[in-house]
């Protein structure tokens, strides 16, 4: 039997952060203790050249200049001494044919992206460069990213790929307060006082336009429940189960104790009508879209999609007295926390092919790309543009100028090694602060999916959408909670979840998480 305690996790958000926002991410591990034996020695960097040399680098994203417009491109050369040739696929799909095919033809890109998966794939394949052996020439970066950042791309103890820093959590509750008032509630503070509020809100006409077409929560698919999972001390993210550790074992939320209570109390909201019927139909941003035409008197969502400019307009116009305010996280049985927070999982991840090591000078100029954006003058260049022309400085504070919104849309792409997140979003998004502050402060489950790998014969696919369908049979009385054991059982058998755990238990413990 799998154990029956608990610990967290989540797919990442891996380019979400990113993308949303035009390039918006446990123990400690000291970097040395995932370096090589001290026998593995880097090859000597031969003299400098004073000829440009090229790098070729790959990844998803848009908005990219021509090479004559792109001043992130022409500066980095010049400090370098390279001459940068950065593609961008707006496609995953199409990055991931594209990155298959030049692996598969030995035509290797000097700099990518991969996810997990592909760094499981090329590493075992030996088609990425061991990157333990040139720690002492990457410490800008290992000191900008951190320990705990570097584990994320290391796969049998080795590091294969460079992870970005972390990202910050942006999700919580958003709740009409316009609505409470009306009603005379106040914004909720239990699991019970939710309850109380999502019922009033599809009952007693909110709105007063006197129709019944209102109702409580909304959200995307299971997601919109974390916080109440939370509320029972279950780690739940993004649609998934998190893996977490308590009391020194790992814990899998399906196992926890508690679920079974927890999907009893969403059972009970979903029988009270105070939940969105189409929940769990729900694609993109459609939860947002019932928001914000006044459908919907609560929401989990994260704060870009509730209160950047654009979104603040739609919502105003359907109604100028709606008033949104972010809720902190409700308390309940198991105690008070917004979600689960993988901090496994990764804004990005870059690997250098293993080919390259048969070109010292040249890798060594990658090593100087990512340690430049990793650095003093490269990471407020690939942050915030051109010092004087971007942005300005007022003592430390970053001033942005109205060319940085003009022209800094696809800055990102060059954050090879990711960026201070919460100095970032409070220039780009300054009045946005508030908001990004009250996410960021809510106490979060400490999952660790992303640190896990599939182990062969494990389809995360089919086990995912299993869990999935089951879950909502039991939050719709579809399904006794009585079966629950009964689901369980057939995780196990049928798609072999055993597999998934122990895998889960062994890298969790060989990167320090476990004692």
């Amino acid at each position: 039997m799998i154990q029956k305690k608990t610990l967290t996790g989540s797919l990442a958000f891996l380019m979400m952060g990113g993308m949303i926002l035009s390039g918006c991410g446990g123990t400690t591990a000291k970097p040395e203790q995932t370096m090589a034996p001290k026998d593995a020695t880097a090859p000597v960097a031969p003299a400098a050249s004073t000829k440009k040399i090229k790098i070729d680098i790959i990844e998803t994203g848009n908005g990219l200049p021509s090479p004559d417009q792109d001043i992130i491109k022409q500066e980095i050369d010049k400090a370098l001494n390279t001459d940068l040739n950065l593609t961008v696929y707006a496609s995953g799909d199409d990055y991931k044919n594209q990155l298959n095919v030049r692996m598969a033809s030995a035509n290797f890109p000097d700099l990518f992206a991969v996810d997990r998966q592909q760094l499981k794939q090329f590493s075992e394949q030996g088609l990425l460069l061991d990157l333990t052996a040139y720690m002492d020439k990457l410490k800008p970066v290992t000191d900008f990213i951190g320990a705990d950042s570097l584990k994320k791309g290391t796969m049998n103890g080795k590091v294969y790929a460079i992870s970005k820093t972390p990202t910050i959590p942006y999700d919580t509750y958003f709740i009409r307060k316009d609505w409470l008032d009306k009603l005379g509630l106040q914004v909720p503070k239990t699991t019970e006082e939710l309850l109380e509020a999502a019922k009033a809100f599809g009952e007693k006409d909110p709105d007063g336009n006197g129709k019944k077409d209102t109702f409580g929560i909304t959200g995307s698919k299971l997601s919109a429940f974390n916080t109440i999972f939370g509320a029972y001390g279950i780690g739940f993210a993004e649609n998934t189960p998190s893996l977490y550790v308590r009391d020194n074992k790992l814990v899998n939320a399906l196992y926890d104790p508690n679920m079974k209570d927890a999907l009893s109390f969403i059972k009970k909201l979903t029988d009270a009508g105070a939940v969105d019927p189409e929940i769990l139909a729900m694609t993109g941003l459609q939860h947002q879209q019932k928001a914000i035409k006044g459908q919907a008197g609560i929401i989990y969502i994260d704060w870009p999609n509730m209160t950047k400019d654009n979104f603040v307009e739609q919502i105003k116009a359907v109604n100028p007295n709606a008033n949104w305010v972010q809720m902190d996280a409700v308390k309940g049985p198991g105690g008070q926390t917004a979600s689960a927070w993988d901090i496994g999982k990764t804004p990005g991840l870059y690997a250098i092919p293993k080919a390259l090591e048969k070109n010292p000078e040249k890798l060594q100029k990658v090593f100087d790309l990512l340690n430049y954006v990793s650095g003093k003058e490269g990471s407020p260049l690939v942050q915030y543009g051109v010092k004087g022309k971007h942005y300005n400085l007022e003592g430390t504070k970053v001033v942005p100028t109205d060319l940085m919104g003009k022209e800094g849309g696809y800055f990102w792409l060059y954050q090879f090694t990711g960026r201070p997140e919460m100095d970032y979003l409070q220039v780009k998004f300054a009045k946005q602060t508030p908001f990004i502050e009250f996410a960021n402060k809510q106490p979060r489950i400490q999952a660790l999916n992303g640190f896990v790998d599939f182990p062969a014969g494990y389809n995360a696919a089919d086990a995912g959408r299993y869990i999935e369908e089951e879950l909502a049979k039991f939050v719709y009385g579809k399904r006794p909670i009585t079966e629950y054991d009964s689901f369980l059982k057939t995780l196990e058998t049928s798609m072999n979840y055993k597999a998934y755990m122990d895998g889960a238990q062994k890298q969790i413990k060989d990167l320090g998480y476990l004692k």
